[in-house]
């Protein structure tokens, strides 16, 4: 397996947490402190946005996938949106198999999570 890298950026329209390598019980830690960091940070930030570049994961396993639904879940009651950036079958199918394609928000490009109006609060 490979090692997990993630970095944490702060840009004019989102914080960008982006992850490269495989997601699992062993790395997990790594990703979800660049998750906390990136809502800590989207609290102060005029978007409110955080998006989770997951492109370059070779692995994501069900602590992956944890990890990914409780930021959204913080961000939701802090009122950060938060978006996964995702267009291939390691990440996409554990999504879609867990249904959890129903509450997250996904894109193929890191350009599109980006340029995508924010959605209207219900």
């Amino acid at each position: 397996m490979d090692l997990l890298a993630v970095e944490c950026e702060v840009r004019q329209d989102a914080v960008v947490v982006r992850a490269e390598g495989d997601i699992d019980s062993t790395t997990v830690d790594e990703l979800t402190a660049h998750l906390t960091t990136a809502l800590q940070l989207a609290a102060t930030h005029p978007a409110r946005l955080v998006v989770i570049d997951l492109q370059p994961v070779t692995f994501f396993g069900s602590a992956g996938l944890n990890a990914v639904l409780d930021c959204h879940e913080q961000g939701a009651a802090a009122g950060t949106s938060v978006r996964l950036v995702a267009g291939h079958g390691q990440v996409t199918q554990p999504i879609k198999v867990t249904e959890l394609d129903r509450i997250l928000q996904i894109y193929p490009t890191l350009a599109q999570a980006l340029q995508t109006a924010r959605p209207k609060e219900l």
